[in-house]
């Protein structure tokens, strides 16, 4: 899926790796960064490309991001080229987790820790296949790819954020997106969950932000939501018949949810699990919905802010994340 508003990071000098914010202008010091969608100084572009490393063989990487960003610009392949100077997938909430199964193709995937100046902090994954020419990997060694890879903050898949809001995407098998509305923003599929980290920290709150923009799934499956925090509420977002549905839920795959009753929701195998799952261990449950493509296994703990992340189902190994609200 190559969604054409998938977001971006400005210019990366690097050392070293699948949404109501306004453009934000960058710092001032003498030593700005070309303008570009990413908003960095040189000072955070080189911290940005510090913290690059890779995490395991998948691969997964991870890197915090440091400056600002437009959130609502398109990311092109003319951004992503600019010089120096179907988503399958099972989610779950229950009271203080977030788990989520991401089901696709074997592409490298990366951790995201973003602090925006004007908005949450953050943890997130993205799938930085979408940065690079089909079939094109990473190489931390290169200077470009590093400079693609900081885009990787404005492509989150799934996150969550400082106040205890986690979203996460899955593939709908319809969706039919409200006609655009003059004048309103329009942002990708991936770009209105960076907006929603950014900028919420509720449910109702995020749900009111994904009212204020237009949806782009041109180019890439059609998707839905499922969105949680910290206080215990969740919602199913999807579209159809030209509207926005908010649905009561608390558990996603890939049925259409919008007039489905529960009978019809148990009928999916991978519903059913989740829906039944009691107090079983949440890696354990997102191990017995997992498909023979699940990429990453991913539980986010709302109330301490922490995540265990799984890539490739090695169940085994377990990687330790945090969100940091450091700058």
């Amino acid at each position: 899926m190559r969604t054409p508003a998938v977001a971006v990071l400005s210019a990366l000098t690097l050392a070293a790796s699948v949404a109501c914010a306004p453009a934000v202008a960058p710092p001032t010091p003498s030593s700005a960064a070309p303008r570009g969608l990413l908003r960095q100084t040189e000072d955070q572009i080189a911290r940005t490309a510090a913290s690059l490393r890779r995490l395991d063989d998948m691969p997964l990487y991870e890197m915090t991001y440091h400056g600002g960003y437009d959130a609502e610009a398109p990311l092109t392949d003319a951004e992503l080229a600019r010089k120096d100077t179907g988503w399958a997938c099972s989610l779950f909430h229950r009271p203080g987790e977030f788990g989520r199964n991401f089901d696709w193709d074997p592409n490298p995937a990366m951790v995201v820790h973003a602090r925006p100046p004007d908005g949450y902090a953050s943890l997130s994954l993205a799938d930085v296949s979408y940065l690079f020419p089909t079939g094109a990997r990473p190489d931390l060694s290169a200077a470009q790819d590093r400079r693609r890879l900081a885009h990787a903050v404005l492509t989150p898949f799934d996150g969550m954020n400082e106040k205890g809001l986690a979203v996460g995407l899955a593939q709908t098998p319809d969706a039919q997106l409200p006609a655009p509305t003059p004048g309103r923003p329009t942002v990708s599929g991936v770009r209105i969950i960076r907006l929603m980290l950014d900028r919420a920290a509720t449910v109702p709150e995020a749900i009111d932000l994904m009212r204020r923009y237009d949806l782009d799934f041109t180019g890439g499956p059609q998707l839905h939501y499922l969105i949680a925090d910290r206080a215990g509420r969740s919602a199913v977002v999807e579209f159809g018949d030209g509207r926005m549905n908010v649905i009561d839920d608390r558990y996603l795959t890939n049925i259409t949810m919008s007039g489905a009753d529960r009978a019809a929701k148990l009928a999916d195998r991978r519903y059913r699990l989740l829906a039944e799952g009691g107090d079983t261990d949440a890696m354990e449950l997102l191990r017995r919905v997992a498909q023979h493509h699940t990429r990453w296994s991913i539980v986010y703990d709302l109330e301490d802010l922490t995540a265990k992340i799984v890539t490739a189902q090695r169940w085994e190994r377990v990687h330790d994340l945090r969100l940091s609200a450091g700058g």
